[in-house]
């Protein structure tokens, strides 16, 4: 609940509620703010059991916590496994797919054996996007990219 206050703030408020409420009367608030929050406590715990009491035992495991859409969606996707996505997600080597490109785009070559089997960098017989260019030819227009622009 409060793990963004630090131990300055929390000296702060400290001093201003022995300047506020003075060194007798503070043991008295603090008892009294303590029996309020455990009141509270209590009286949220006695409403969850009754809740689960009236919702039957098919949802004896339901948790007030799965009710946050980001809680609910990682226990539905990561735990039930039903449709396969750690697979897909194994499937996905983003990493290694980003080594690829940083590769191409300092020049690098990423598979040297791959790409003395194919016959060209890239391994797909296209042009070499690796290797730059000198200039264009004469009358050749520079190339154009219209998503670029």
């Amino acid at each position: 609940m409060f793990t963004d206050i630090g131990p300055m703030e929390l000296g702060t408020l400290a001093i201003l509620a022995v300047l506020i409420f003075g060194p007798d009367k503070l043991p008295k608030l603090i008892q009294d703010v303590s029996n309020v929050i455990r009141k509270v406590r209590s009286f949220s715990e006695s409403a969850k059991q009754d809740i689960r009491a009236e919702l039957g035992p098919e949802f004896k495991d339901f948790e007030f916590e799965d009710l946050n859409p980001k809680t609910f969606v990682r226990k539905q996707l990561m735990e039930n496994d039903d449709l396969g996505l750690k697979e897909i997600r194994s499937s996905f080597d983003l990493r290694k797919d980003m080594e690829e490109v940083a590769d191409a785009v300092h020049g690098r070559e990423s598979a040297p054996a791959t790409a003395a089997a194919n016959g060209s960098v890239n391994g797909s017989g296209g042009p070499d996007l690796v290797k730059k260019r000198q200039g264009l030819d004469p009358g050749e227009r520079p190339p154009f990219d219209a998503d670029a622009t």
